[in-house]
């Protein structure tokens, strides 16, 4: 096995390896190279070297775009559609306009941390300035992870975003309202179509999805147990609704307040009047959270409704995914233990909570300092 080069044009090289076949035939490969005629010897022995130790990739024409389209195709019945539809258009409006027309085999760290810094400063596609370091971060995730695929498909040697330097993302904070605002807001929306979805977020810590998705059958409302259980997630896609586990994978249970046992048997009596109306008579399988013919609502909906009705109040502009950081900010700085309030949320592990809304309880280490203190001293004074 042996190589040599060929100059065809100043600083434009030809690489050439010659491989003796399975066959006893002698076959040639050609690989273009730039640069000096020291790099290209150099590209020529690494190449070489690839071959005699089985890690060489053979060189193809197919572009990073035609890649892209290609492994999302391949990952197609492996992930939610939901998840699918993001990692298109990530892939087909965010890094391909950047490096989608370059050759995949000739793909280098330098030009994909371009790609990312050219992102940052001119990415929107409105033509109105830089996307965010998050979007940019979520972007170098899913490349890394699409270019993973190219390795073990043996379209690259080596992932070359590996390498590439990520954007610096500041940690958002936590919007949550107080509860003199949530006891406005409950106040503000009582009236509304919106008050029982408010109710299960900011009193229950139940996510948008998990809200469009209870039904009744779910829900226990007697004296002995009240309680409703977690055990679907509405997702909107391009092709419509569909249900799904939690966001952690597994069902969970939540304890209800007699506030909310009353407030959701209240409600389940006049959902129940205005279905009768409409011939239509209210089934365990029936949605919580409903239309006024008792069709599912979908997941941007509420999203739309709450914005709408926000708006006419004086609170301050919060998601109405906050309002389930607002139920969890609540619980802890009430003291609930960690442990409790992760099972609540429905976190996969405590130190998600912990991450998340420590910064709600700031006087902790304080308590923790002075609980300790107490604890010692008290054995030390007998001593004394």
């Amino acid at each position: 096995m042996k190589g040599h080069i060929r100059e065809r044009s100043p600083g434009k090289w030809a690489i050439v390896i010659d491989i003796q076949g399975e066959d006893g035939k002698r076959r040639r490969k050609w690989h273009a190279f730039a640069g000096t005629k020291r790099q290209a010897q150099e590209e020529c022995a690494r190449l070489i070297t690839a071959l005699k130790h089985g890690n060489y990739v053979e060189p193809t024409k197919q572009t990073v775009a035609q890649f892209l389209d290609e492994w999302l195709d391949f990952i197609k019945p492996s992930v939610s559609p939901k998840t699918l539809e993001r990692y298109a258009e990530i892939c087909r409006k965010s890094i391909a306009p950047l490096i989608g027309d370059g050759t995949l085999a000739k793909l280098k760290t330098d030009r994909i941390d371009a790609a990312f810094a050219k992102a940052l400063t001119e990415g929107r596609r409105d033509g109105k300035g830089g996307l965010a370091p998050r979007t940019v971060h979520h972007m170098r995730r899913i490349f890394i992870k699409a270019l993973n695929q190219a390795v073990t498909w043996e379209r690259l040697a080596k992932n070359p975003a590996l390498a590439t330097t990520p954007p610096k993302v500041e940690r958002q904070k936590i919007l949550a309202y107080d509860a003199v605002q949530t006891a406005e807001l409950l106040g503000a929306v009582r009236s509304t179509r919106m008050f029982i979805p408010v109710l299960l977020a900011v009193m229950c810590g139940l996510r948008r999805g998990e809200v469009a998705a209870l039904r009744w059958r779910s829900v226990e409302l007697g004296d002995n147990r009240r309680q409703l259980a977690v055990i679907q997630s509405a997702e909107q896609t391009k092709d419509g609704i569909r249900y799904k586990e939690p966001k952690s994978g597994k069902a969970r249970t939540v304890a209800l307040s007699s506030t909310v046992v009353a407030e959701l048997k209240a409600h389940r009596a006049q959902q129940a009047e205005e279905l009768l109306r409409l011939g239509i008579r209210l089934e365990d399988d029936s949605f919580v959270v409903a239309q006024a013919d008792g069709a599912p609502l979908q997941p941007q909906s509420i999203t739309h409704e709450w914005v709408r009705i926000l708006n006419k109040t004086a609170l301050p502009r919060i998601r109405f995914h906050d309002l389930r950081h607002t139920h969890a900010s609540q619980m802890l700085a009430a003291g609930v233990h960690p442990k409790i309030a992760s099972e609540r949320l429905g976190h996969s592990s405590i130190g998600i909570t912990l991450d998340l809304y420590s910064h709600v309880m700031p006087g902790m280490q304080a308590d923790a300092a002075e609980q300790v203190d107490a604890a010692i001293w008290s054995a030390v004074k007998p001593e004394r």
